[in-house]
């Protein structure tokens, strides 16, 4: 608490392990963050207890897991579930052995050559076991021995160094003196000698086994159906996923030529095959929106050299922004690009070409003949001049309309603020060359006869468009009412939209949470783990699963015994039996193959956007009801309460209750009164206990460049033996004067077994119990809403107890409020704006009437599709605006330039009815790829496109027919007066 730039913190603790959260603002730098909590952490040290060891993560965030791989033996190996040689000619025989050998690859072959790839903040094990030199002390015989765990682990340290002597000169060398006594096999540890019993030494292999083993895990993995080691590359906060998810894919390939004979290295997750669909797809509307509107132009404009010059501004606008976007260090992704649209990047060149063509036209028509040189350019001078007032400020206007995506903080912030950028670079590029590029061009280029005469598409349209226009100029009351009547509606539909902060880009792969109750224990849980994968496995749409189940190494997703993380690789849809099968479908019927499978309670959602949740509210679920309090009995009746609320709300799914309680606990209280009678101190009790459950560090052994640990402890048979617990020899102070020199454990403690808490979990310093939920088949504001109404009618919360809401509901409302306040500030500006272009405020208000006429075709076009509104969604209306505007610019500007009275109005705007289709039609058309695609990351574009759209359509209907009535109505006056 109290560091600069901290916004918030939240933990969570379970038995023997806790992890602390801390989110800091955007412009905080990363490492002076971390220095500042090491700072604190080194002050922490002195006041934890012993053993307590506080370490950072790496620097990575939730979502820098890019790229996971299985390590596994193969099919010749797995044959013979009982042996398998080494190349060293080892036989590793049981389950532990065979796990170590695929952990000490990971750990100790694998990892060091990832590490140094450019960008791996770190490499994540989990599965197997971490090999040990595990000496297992037989209780009876210390006792018979009068020995204790710690004279075992004293004999073994002191017979475990190596020391240096410096060096002696001999005949003129200088010679190193070394003397060298590490354990190096398993009998150098069992012949160590810890004491002596007349004369005879008791050696480590009398009183103990001494054997390769396991540590106790905390995690395990598995894959199709048998147990693996997952490796996981973090990548380092700030770098390019796609190119370090590339660079370890070739690191990894190198790699697999090195391991040994039988072991297979499997890549199971790759970030950059999801990157790269990505981006396929965004290309792929970029590149059909470019097609579509270089055909439009042709058609259209009706001068093939002029239609060519148009379209050359779309690659240079392109190689110009692609220049500012490697400057401004910004990615080429889903959101950067997912709003470029090439149609509104050519809407000022369109305005410019279309008027010079005009002009060309009528100066030929004039002297009867092709123009010089000068002549032409005297005349698309005077053309680009005549245009650039009204496109100056429509594009002016455009770039404002996307500053209030510049002020979004957080998430949204990260999300946006690069798309904005992007189309500000790209739009501001095509300005400077619609204004220097395309008049010289076209002035240069257009050496024959310019056709005046309009081609047949546009003759047509304007044939249907002036009776239109003459009945909006004769009766404009009624056709301002219908406009009225029509935006009306839009708001009553708007109210009625769903609302969500981004759609959920759908990754074609799946990820399930499987829980278990508290009281699970790893080995258990993962039995059943390896029942889910071999029932997932028999579904043909399935590539394979594999899975992660409790807390990795380093532990950046803690997870507790009963909880499994599996990751379900899905085949490309054309590979499914039936290819017209839906991801929904398959996901349901996923869902009730795996519910027949008893003592699992399942969560379905995708590997990114758990991560994304994660970092959200540090829960996987869309939805974060969470109850905060002093105590968890009153927290959890509440929590609860809201969990089956949220069942009975339809489109909530996966509703679950923090599992904060019901972990079975071995209770061994001392017994004061008795220790103090032997003179024992609790510590020597307690150091007894965790020596011989948790094991007790005795040293290493070096093997090469490899080491491995040492541990003291029970055998596992004995570790849930309580009879043999409470015999274990608790040694007596050698001054008190009793004839033994040990006495057994449960002499000096009572053994009681109970239930404790399973998790404990704060935000900012107070006690929360989370409830969480996945959203689908709706939208999550919809949901929220519903679940919101019903808990503050029906829940009541102790005193000093309240609720939060969290998750990407959290988001949508903080970007709605940044919106609701710059929204209205833009437009502010673009009125002023206006009033300067027009000198008017009159003449601005009836352009501005555009922005709501456009609003409204938006607003259909999504309760049509049936999509709710979203981020991307208030972006298409962003983009929106800034058409609309310009289109009722260029009319008005020309209708005033002729006089403003009614037959300046038909001929004004039946002189701009091209200009104004084709700027409407190439924006609208750029979009229709990203409105039709269904590529991955298609999701994401398709509300923007599906608004622009449906409001291009309105806004141009509605400019061509309603601002001629709105200017008869309301700007008459003012023109006769001015």
């Amino acid at each position: 608490a109290g560091i600069p730039g901290l916004e918030s913190t939240r933990s969570l603790s379970r038995n023997g392990f806790s992890q602390i959260t801390a989110v800091f603002s955007e412009k905080t730098d990363i490492y002076f963050a971390r220095q500042l909590v090491n700072e604190r952490l080194m002050e922490l040290k002195s006041a934890l207890p012993p053993g307590a060891d506080p370490r950072m993560g790496p620097v990575s965030t939730g979502l820098g897991e890019i790229y996971m791989w299985t390590v596994s033996y193969n099919d010749a190996a797995t044959k013979d579930d009982h042996a398998f040689v080494t190349p060293d000619g080892h036989r590793l025989i049981s389950e532990i052995e065979r796990g170590g050998y695929l952990r000490t690859i990971q750990d100790w072959v694998i990892r060091p050559q990832l590490k140094g790839v450019p960008g791996v903040a770190g490499v994540d094990s989990i599965g197997g076991y971490v090999k040990q030199y595990q000496v297992q002390p037989d209780p009876a015989r210390l006792i018979g021995l009068k020995l204790t765990f710690a004279d075992v682990v004293k004999a073994i340290e002191a017979n475990n160094v190596s020391r240096g002597a410096r060096y002696i000169e001999r005949n003129g060398e200088g010679i190193v003196v070394r003397s060298g006594g590490r354990i190096e096999t398993i009998g150098d540890l069992g012949a160590i000698v810890v004491s002596t019993r007349g004369g005879i030494p008791v050696r480590v292999a009398d009183i103990a086994t001494v054997s390769i083993g396991g540590e106790t895990r905390t995690g395990s993995a598995s894959e199709g159906g048998r147990e693996v080691v997952v490796g996981t590359a973090l990548m380092l906060v700030g770098a390019n996923s796609r190119t370090v998810a590339s660079a370890v894919d070739a690191r990894l390939k190198q790699v697999a030529k090195t391991l040994p004979p039988g072991i297979v290295l499997k890549p199971v997750l790759n970030r950059t095959q999801l990157v790269d669909a990505t981006i396929g797809t965004v290309s792929r509307n970029l590149a059909e929106g470019a097609l579509l509107v270089i055909a439009v132009l042709f058609l259209l404009l009706g001068n093939l050299r002029a239609a060519l010059i148009t379209a050359l501004v779309i690659p240079l606008a392109m190689l110009l922004t692609a220049i500012g976007m490697w400057q401004g260090r910004i990615s080429a992704n889903l959101m950067s690009l997912g709003a470029l649209d090439f149609g509104l990047i050519v809407d000022g060149a369109v305005i410019i070409a279309e008027n010079s063509l005009r002009r060309l036209g009528q100066e030929q028509h004039k002297v009867g003949r092709a123009l010089t040189l000068p002549e032409r350019l005297e005349t698309v001078r005077l053309a680009a001049d005549e245009m650039i007032k009204p496109s100056v400020y429509g594009q002016a206007i455009i770039l404002i309309v996307y500053v209030p995506l510049l002020t979004f903080s957080g998430v949204e912030g990260k999300m946006f603020e690069p798309m904005a950028i992007t189309v500000m670079l790209a739009l501001i590029c095509a300005f400077i060359l619609s204004l220097t590029f395309v008049p010289a061009l076209i002035a240069i280029a257009m050496t024959r006869l310019v056709q005046e005469r309009e081609n047949a598409t546009i003759g047509r349209l304007k044939s249907a468009y002036r009776p239109l226009l003459r009945y909006s100029i004769a009766a404009p009351v009624p056709v301002i009412a219908a406009a009225c009547l029509l935006f009306a509606f839009a708001v009553l539909g708007f109210n009625r939209l769903g609302q969500e902060f981004i759609p959920s880009l759908d990754e074609k792969n799946i990820a399930m949470h499987a829980l278990r109750i508290p009281s699970t224990s790893l080995s258990q849980s993962q039995q059943m783990q390896l029942a889910v994968e071999k029932t997932i496995s028999r579904f043909p749409e399935v590539a394979f699963v594999f899975s992660k189940t409790g807390t990795a190494e380093v532990a950046s997703d803690p997870m507790p015994p009963n909880a499994s993380d599996t990751f379900i690789i899905l085949k490309p849809a054309g590979e499914w039996p039936d290819a017209t099968l839906s991801k929904s479908a398959l996901l349901t019927r996923l869902e009730a193959e795996v519910g027949k499978l008893p003592g699992n309670a399942y969560e379905f959602t995708q590997p990114i956007q758990m991560r994304f949740n994660e970092l959200l509210a540090g829960v996987r679920g869309d939805i974060a009801v969470k109850v905060f309090g002093d105590e968890f009995g009153p927290m959890l009746q509440v929590a609860d309460r809201i969990a089956d609320i949220l069942r009975r709300v339809p489109g909530a799914t996966d509703v679950k209750v923090e599992q904060a309680g019901g972990l079975p606990m071995l209770d061994i209280k001392v017994r004061k009164s008795e220790i103090a009678r032997l003179g024992i101190n609790t510590v020597t009790v307690q150091d007894v206990i965790g020596a011989a459950v948790g094991g007790q560090e005795a040293g290493v052994v070096y093997e090469g460049d490899r080491h491995f640990e040492i541990v003291v402890r029970l055998a596992e048979s004995a570790r849930g033996d309580l009879e043999a617990l409470q015999n274990l020899p608790v040694a007596l102070p050698a001054d008190s004067g009793a004839t033994l020199q040990t006495v057994p454990l449960g002499r000096l403690a009572e053994f009681r077994f109970s239930e404790g808490p399973n998790q404990i979990s704060r935000e900012d310093g107070k006690r929360r119990v989370v409830v969480t939920a996945n959203v689908r088949g709706r939208d999550i504001a919809s949901v929220v809403d519903d679940a919101q109404r019903t808990i503050e009618n029906t829940v009541r919360l102790p005193p000093g107890y309240w609720i939060g809401w969290g998750g990407q509901f959290e988001n949508l409302i903080s970007a709605r409020q940044r919106l609701a306040l710059v929204v209205p500030t833009c437009f502010a500006v673009i009125l002023m704006l206006l009033y300067g272009a027009l000198g008017s405020i009159r003449d601005a208000m009836l352009v501005f009437s555009a922005v709501p006429l456009a609003l409204t075709g938006g607003v259909f076009a999504l309760w049509l599709r049936a999509m709710p509104f979203s981020v991307s969604a208030a972006v298409g209306f962003i983009a929106l605006s800034g058409v609309a505007v310009l289109n009722g610019l260029v009319m008005l500007s020309h209708i005033k330039s002729l006089g403003g009275r009614e037959e300046a109005i038909e001929e004004g705007a039946l002189a701009r009815f091209r200009p104004v289709v084709m700027t409407a039609l190439v924006a609208s058309l750029g979009f229709v790829p990203m409105a039709t695609a269904t590529g991955t990351g298609a999701e994401v574009q398709r509300p923007l496109a599906t608004v622009v759209i449906g409001g291009l359509i309105s806004a141009t209907l509605l400019t061509l027919v309603v601002l001629p009535a709105l200017y008869v109505r309301f700007g008459g006056a003012m023109s006769n007066k001015d």
